[in-house]
């Protein structure tokens, strides 16, 4: 459809010709307010609209009164949602609310044509405006603005967030609604809310967004699919929360697809649209971007820290097809000193590839517990791949019909899985169905009872839309799937092994609470490298802790299967995966260090320091675990108030000490920005001031732009390991990084040497 430039049609959603039974129905001031037991309840009339881009109330109908219910949750979140018929503040599984974060009490303060909505500690954080606009009338050349609802949020008790009332060019032309509903007949479609933007505001978050790192004038879809790679609009992990420069967060408490327009259909307004009959918003405000998110994380759950051999490197392809294949490649890494932790079978450990029936092909992996216990005693623990779609040709297909695991569909099957495997998928697990749940868990508890560690909970970003599913429709599900799919995989894996962890690609709110997740499938390119960074960026600014992507990219270009990596795309890659929270190798192709002998002795000396850096980042999981803090982190979390961060994209701090800037050309040049403070390179020891840029820096293929922050303390494993089981912890070793600090590879291979 051809933009019309007119928001009720183009972000709404409407008939351009307005033939259609939908109306518009939008918020007038409102008639009454109300305690009811911790929350106030503000009565909100609701007008219809005549259709039209031009608006005007059709006063034939008598508006409807609707409930905006407010909580407070503590000094710093606000609860805002509207209640149209069917209840409002709706629990989810998306909420895991602190245990500590209860509603703080609200009272109502009401005087010279303002209602003031109080907490308990006599702190304003909202207010009404019923008062009329200041008018000095002299033309009648067009009619006055209709009421509307004005209102400001404080959510806690000292940012302004207020509803953006009159978005307009003139009273019948609006950009955008304060609160408004597309109803057809009696049935409310859709919901929509506006709020304030500042001309200089800055937006990020909403989960892994593969664009600039200020999403200010982008209108944004919210509907998970599987991303096919990570340069586009399209994303497997689409998250309904963004984090403003003036330091708050909007977490829109829902799973249907969802529109956000921030600062773009109107350059005054951020606009929501959900395709639901109510909104429902969290709002929080801190003095930083990590307050922020804490408190996003603390409505929607804290990551866990996962086990110590998954801070190790993984080693992948797509795919690995039989026990001695596996054998050969163990051998190898250990024979030529490639320190290695985890190895991955994808697609083809079945007995037919991508045919996934969650159990060992017997001829080409006769014994597997045995394969799986003689690689853990060699230091090498087993992941698997599999899908949560069942293929008409796989042996649980009967049983899974007959007891409804799967979604019943309501008319021709359509693919649900691979978009380059030739299976067709008859349905999808239905996660909402406890029963369907255990048998899932089932399924993976005897994969994990043999040795196997983890399981990789591929796709699961798009369901079968055309299915009945038990606990919500299809088009609510969608988005949320993701998290019920990788919290079955978790605890099942944590009830067998002890330790919890999965290796997902789908997300939304609430993802962070089963680590960890992975880019998708990159494209084996610059350009895919710089996309993988931008999305883990995006997303550790949308409350997830753990984050990863496949070295050096998934797939090649031009040819999918069979292009040839560049040995300096592979290094550079490998170095940006040491400085992540997670290492793994994967793709199409060959990804054995080995497979690239002009490079693997510089690759050998990463995986090495990767090892040595473990402590470190353990340090910082730690920390991740109980804070608004992801281990990879935007430059925006420790330099807010610095506005040059808010739009770079191609750098970042790894944990509390880091600043990492990849290398993502061939030519091994880039600019680096220094924020402000002290700066001391990690393989050099040269040090430098910062708050400046540092222009076409050089850096050779052994090395890469990683500064420390002078006077940093960093505990490092210095003695050489094969894998985590030979790392002791109790010895760890730390270096003050400032005066006589040579670089990171003479302090660790000098100590070696000794």
């Amino acid at each position: 459809m051809n933009p019309t430039n007119h928001p009720i049609v183009d972000f709404l959603g409407f008939d351009p010709d307005f033939a259609g039974p939908e109306r518009l129905w939008r918020a007038l001031t409102p008639s009454g307010v109300k305690t009811d037991g911790p929350d106030v309840c503000v009565r909100v009339p609701f007008q219809v609209q005549k259709p039209g881009v031009d608006i005007a109330p059709d006063r034939e109908f008598a508006p409807v009164i609707h409930c905006l219910r407010l909580r407070a949750y503590g000094p710093d979140i606000l609860r805002v949602a509207v209640d149209a018929g069917n209840g409002a503040m709706r629990d989810s599984e998306m909420l895991q609310l602190r245990p500590d974060l209860k509603p703080d009490p609200l009272r109502i303060e009401q005087d010279d044509g303002e209602w003031r909505i109080v907490d308990s500690a006599g702190t304003v954080r909202a207010r009404f405006d019923l008062r009329e606009p200041a008018i000095d009338h002299w033309s009648d050349l067009l009619p006055p603005p209709e009421p509307t609802l004005k209102a400001v949020f404080y959510p806690d008790g000292k940012t302004a967030v207020p509803l953006r009332a009159y978005d307009q060019f003139f009273p019948a032309r609006h950009d955008a609604f304060a609160l408004a509903f597309v109803k057809e007949g009696d049935a409310i479609r859709r919901s929509t809310l506006s709020l304030a933007a500042e001309a200089e505001e800055c937006f990020a978050g909403t989960g892994e967004r593969f664009a600039k790192m200020d999403l200010a004038g982008r209108t944004l879809h919210l509907v998970n699919q599987d991303g096919q790679g990570v340069n586009s609009r399209r994303t497997y992990k689409n998250v309904p929360f963004y984090l403003s420069s003036r330091m708050y967060g909007t977490f829109v408490h829902t799973s249907a697809p969802t529109k956000l327009a921030l600062a773009d259909h109107s350059t005054r307004s951020v606009q929501v649209m959900t395709e639901e009959d109510g909104i429902d918003l969290f709002l929080m405000a801190g003095e930083n971007p990590d307050e922020v998110l804490y408190h996003y994380r603390s409505l929607t759950g804290f990551p866990a820290v996962p086990p110590l051999w998954s801070f190790g490197v993984w080693m992948s392809r797509m795919t690995y097809f039989s026990a001695d294949e596996v054998e050969r490649v163990c051998d190898r890494l250990r024979a030529e000193d490639f320190p290695c932790d985890v190895i991955h079978l994808d697609t083809g450990w079945f007995r037919t590839d991508w045919l996934c029936e969650w159990k060992f092909n017997p001829e080409r992996f006769p014994d597997p517990p045995a394969f799986v216990d003689g690689l853990r005693k060699r230091g090498f623990k087993v992941s698997l791949w599999q899908m949560p779609y069942i293929a008409e040709k796989a042996e649980q297909h009967d049983e899974a019909v007959a007891n409804r695991y799967i979604g019943p569909l309501k008319e021709s099957r359509q693919q649900g899985g691979s978009n380059f495997s030739a299976l067709d998928y008859a349905g999808t697990i239905d996660f909402t169905y406890p029963k369907a749940v255990e048998w899932y868990k089932g399924l993976l508890r005897r994969l994990l009872e043999m040795g196997v560690v983890c399981i990789k909970t591929d796709f699961g970003e798009a369901i079968h839309l055309n299915a009945e599913y038990h606990g919500m429709p299809a088009h609510q599900l969608n988005n949320l799937y993701g998290l019920l799919y990788q919290k079955a995989a978790y605890e099942v894996t944590k009830e067998v092994t002890g330790e919890g962890i999965v290796w997902a690609r789908a997300g939304w709110a609430g993802c962070q609470r089963f680590p960890l997740h992975w880019g998708g499938d990159a494209a084996a390119s610059w350009d895919g490298l710089a996309g993988s960074l931008r999305g883990g960026l995006h997303l550790g600014l949308s409350g997830f802790g753990f984050w990863s992507h496949d070295i050096p990219g998934f797939h090649g270009v031009p040819d999918f299967m069979n292009a040839v990596i560049p040995d300096d795309l592979f290094v550079r890659w490998t170095q940006f995966g040491v400085f992540s929270s997670h290492m793994r190798y994967h793709g199409t192709s060959k990804r054995e260090p080995y497979e690239y002998p002009g490079v693997a002795g510089i690759v050998r000396r990463w995986f090495k320091l990767r090892y040595a850096l473990i402590p470190y980042i353990l340090r910082e999981s730690e920390r991740c675990a109980t804070t608004g803090y992801p281990v990879l982190r935007a430059l925006a979390f420790h330099w807010p108030e610095d506005k040059t961060v808010w739009h770079i994209d191609d750098q970042y701090c790894f944990g509390e000490d880091f600043l990492v800037a990849p290398v993502m050309k061939s030519e091994g040049v880039r600019d680096v920005y220094l924020p402000e403070g002290e700066w001391i390179h990690f393989f050099t020891g040269e040090a430098a001031d910062g708050g400046r840029w540092l222009r076409n820096v050089r850096t050779p293929m052994g090395e890469m732009p990683v500064w420390v922050r002078r006077g940093a303390v960093l505990p490092v494993h210095a003695r050489a390991v094969s894998n985590t089981d030979e790392m002791d912890l109790a010895n760890v070793e730390e270096i003050t990084v400032g005066e006589g600090f040579a670089g990171i590879f003479h302090y660790i291979e000098a100590g070696r040497a000794d």
